[in-house]
């Protein structure tokens, strides 16, 4: 197995220290860090494969570090919580994390997790910047470049749909936003 570079980000330097040791048995290699603002100065200057974020941490928390990888790295990241409310998780997953596991968790699950997600990011082709879900849709005078864009903000959905002459509205509902960059050309 190749190494692949690890990121724990947690406030509780046991569970650094722990996670730390337990991913360098199974071959990894480990950065930490202890907020989100030191887990944002590693991407800048390490090669990075995934990331263990915690949820709460002082100076950013890991929500806050989650949208700022997000601008640009798509590097999977696993939530590390102690929020176990299913809104929270729904909330991490919205915003951008792969994958979301509550405290006290299982280290074998947690293993076969990052296991899984660096299969995912390497076999398919995200790690090169190219996946098959980034073609560029045509459609008339319309051109969709679903280009994702994580935000925490609800919003109201309305189809509007033009037929000939005539345009028909139908309300889809609220959701979290997942844009996507429209151009006409």
């Amino acid at each position: 197995m190749s190494q692949y570079n690890i990121l724990v980000v947690d406030d509780d330097r046991e569970i650094v220290r722990s996670l730390g040791k337990l991913l360098e048995l199974e071959g990894y290699r480990v950065k930490k860090a202890y907020n989100g603002m030191e887990a944002l100065d590693i991407l800048m200057t390490e090669q990075i494969h995934l990331i263990l974020l915690d949820v709460m941490m002082p100076k950013m928390n890991g929500l806050s570090a989650l949208m700022k990888i997000r601008e640009k790295n798509n590097i999977p990241i696993i939530m590390l919580s102690a929020k176990t409310e299913e809104s929270d998780k729904v909330i991490g997953l919205s915003m951008g994390a792969d994958d979301y596991v509550t405290k006290p968790y299982n280290t074998a699950e947690l293993m076969a997790r990052v296991k899984s997600q660096l299969r995912r990011y390497f076999s398919l082709g995200a790690a090169n910047g190219t996946t098959q879900s980034q073609d560029i849709l045509k459609n008339g005078g319309l051109l969709l470049n679903p280009i994702p864009c994580f935000t925490p903000y609800r919003v109201l959905v309305i189809f509007v749909i033009r037929c000939g002459s005539r345009t028909y509205s139908s309300f889809f509902g609220f959701f979290f936003f997942e844009a996507v960059c429209v151009r006409r050309y």
